[in-house]
């Protein structure tokens, strides 16, 4: 039996009824997939992930990926592989590579509901293919010839990685030492060390292009000084794609991990052996703006899969509770010769599923969101409503550390608290896959920015540099949706009264941001509390799309048929969780007025 069952009637939902993408489908750019056809493919990917992909979920985990420190090479389990390909035999890989290459033109809001299904049953799978993703980066931004490069990503399924973090560069990426020095030939010698470089090799790629970032000679200090190289494993030919020798770039190492065992994590060498030969993506030392193209896929990624790996953990712990026979109802508790009951049936067990039901169901909401913005920057681009562009690139990139850093962090601290609580001792045993999506989840917090570097990133670069546009405009749409009234009045009061809070959280942060041109302490108050701005945000969007589909489920409920139970059960989610945590964002007013700075004053021996 697979250990993942995907949640296709909620997707579907949250698609149709909630953001209703149907009515761009068929349309311009999107004219190939309308509603039948995303469906359709919906149900295809569901089939997929539920057996081909999930098949070799536990055996990537115990037997892992295996260098070999002699040649630099990845190998991964058979039967992973034999998923990998399943994945690549069906052309799912269509969804992320350039039109022009072969890629299929859907809207994101389709392609990201997908993945969750993706990144749920097997989320290294969906990694070691980001290749087609990153081909696009090399198609938009390369030049002529290194579209080419691309074009041979695509058509012979070569593997791609991200490289900025070095052993002393983490977060601080401004301080990489890997060095790019121009040969006569235009080509580039690359030298340096990356660290923590995820899916860095397999066995299943012919090929791989290593997107790295290095301080070219004059470059200067600073991300300013950065550009970024496309560095193959293996030369080729441009025109044929032949292969041709070794490149200077090789594994040296796997990190031991605590999950995600299948998926390589390694430390990759550059130049040391032999020169690590590169090309200058686009011609251009536009480093960071370039590898942000990538980095925006990237935490879309990590959040999706931390909030596809909650929902599976949700629906491993819902199956577990209604079969699970233990104790008596606690109306009865003292009658010893009471009837044993399934653990749905106590109390603390429903707070605990209604709990992982809201925050699954809210956060998925939250992702494909954000991907309908995506539909709409493309539809604006397209009819060259630059206006509307702007606005939702704005929210988008307001929006991406919340999917990321509330995402990952919240689902992280759910699969452990209550998907496994519900599990008991058992949920601690490998006989159930719980355990290992909570090791599997720890690292979503973690890479493509932490969940304190999201929280800043959040703050500083998409409040306060944007000047609060963003977030104006969302707030904006949000307090409308809360003074409608109607069947859920008294759970829009409470979002109103919490969108009030989080107005006055912002405001005092910006203020102490303020204060700290002429006080620079004043900064700290702002970073002791960026982290919580992020998870109010995220708690109070999530009550927003929640109460919208319940809105939706109250009307349709009359005449629900066989979705009775599921309308019930939004509406029922949507008011638990605005009553249990909403409050919340009052309270955490009250601590952010209240902060007062000293614990930065401590001594380090005091800690």
């Amino acid at each position: 039996m697979s250990h993942y069952t995907a949640n296709l009637r909620d997707i579907e939902f949250c698609l149709f009824d909630l953001l209703g993408r149907d009515k761009v489908m068929g349309t311009n750019p999107y004219g190939e997939v309308d509603r039948e056809t995303a469906i359709g493919m919906l149900e295809e990917v569901k089939r997929l992930c539920e057996n081909d992909l999930a098949a070799s979920f536990v055996e990537g985990d115990r037997v892992g990926a295996i260098l070999n420190k002699e040649t630099g090479n990845v190998t991964l389990p058979e039967s992973f592989r034999k998923s990998y390909k399943a994945y690549v035999d069906g052309e799912w890989w269509r969804v992320d590579a350039p039109v022009d290459l072969g890629g299929m033109k859907i809207p994101p809001s389709v392609r990201w509901a997908i993945a969750e299904m993706v990144l749920g049953s097997n989320p290294a799978i969906h990694i070691y293919a980001s290749g087609y993703a990153f081909a696009q980066v090399a198609y938009v931004l390369g030049t002529d010839e290194q579209k080419k490069i691309a074009k041979h990503m695509v058509e012979k399924h070569w593997g791609a990685t991200m490289q900025l973090t070095e052993p002393d560069a983490g977060s601080d990426v401004g301080a990489g030492r890997t060095k790019a020095v121009q040969q006569a030939d235009g080509t580039w010698h690359i030298t340096g060390t990356k660290r923590y470089i995820t899916s860095g090799d397999a066995d299943f790629y012919p090929n791989v292009v290593h997107f790295v970032l290095a301080r070219r000679e004059g470059g200067g200090p600073g991300t300013k000084g950065l550009s970024l190289f496309l560095i193959p494993k293996f030369m080729f030919d441009f025109e044929t794609g032949e292969m041709g020798k070794r490149n200077g770039v090789y594994v040296t190492q796997l990190e031991d991990k605590m999950g995600l065992n299948v998926s390589a994590t390694c430390e990759v060498n550059l130049g040391e052996k032999e020169p690590a030969v590169g090309y200058l993506l686009g011609e251009v030392h536009e480093g960071i703006a370039q590898m942000f193209k990538v980095i925006e896929f990237a935490r879309m990624m990590v959040g999706t899969k931390a909030i596809a790996t909650l929902s599976a953990g949700y629906m491993q712990a819902l199956s577990y509770a209604k079969e699970r026979v233990q104790g008596g109802d606690m109306k009865v508790m003292n009658d010893k010769a009471s009837p044993r009951v399934t653990i749905i049936k106590h109390p603390d067990v429903r707070r605990s599923l209604m709990v992982q039901k809201s925050y699954s169901e809210g956060m998925r909401a939250l992702v494909l969101y954000t991907a309908s913005i995506q539909d709409e920057i493309e539809l604006a681009e397209v009819s060259g409503d630059k206006d509307r562009a702007a606005d939702m690139i704005a929210l988008n990139d307001l929006l991406l550390p919340v999917v990321k850093g509330y995402g990952s962090e919240k689902s992280w601290t759910l699969l452990g608290t209550e998907s496994l609580q519900t599990f008991g001792g058992a949920g601690f045993t490998r006989d159930w896959p719980i355990e290992q999506y909570v090791r599997d989840a720890k690292i979503d917090t973690l890479y493509e920015g932490t969940t304190a570097i999201q929280g800043l990133d959040f703050f500083f670069r998409k409040i306060v540099k944007d000047g609060g546009r963003a977030l104006g405009l969302l707030g904006k749409e949000i307090q409308a949706f809360a003074e409608t009234g109607g069947a859920h009045a008294a759970e829009k009061q409470a979002l109103l009264k919490a969108l009030g809070d989080l107005n006055g959280i912002v405001a005092v942060l910006v203020g102490h941001a303020m204060d700290s041109q002429t006080d620079a302490v004043k900064i700290y108050k702002v970073g002791l509390n960026t982290s919580r701005c992020l998870m109010a945000v995220g708690d109070i969007i999530t009550s927003w799309l929640l109460l919208r589909q319940a809105d939706i489920a109250a009307e349709k409920l009359p005449n629900a048929g066989k979705d009775t139970d599921f309308y019930t059960g939004k509406i029922a989610a949507a008011k638990f969780f605005v009553h249990n945590n909403l409050p919340h964002i009052t309270a955490d007013r009250k601590i952010v007025e209240a902060t007062d700075g000293s614990i930065m004053e401590l001594p380090e021996s005091a800690f």
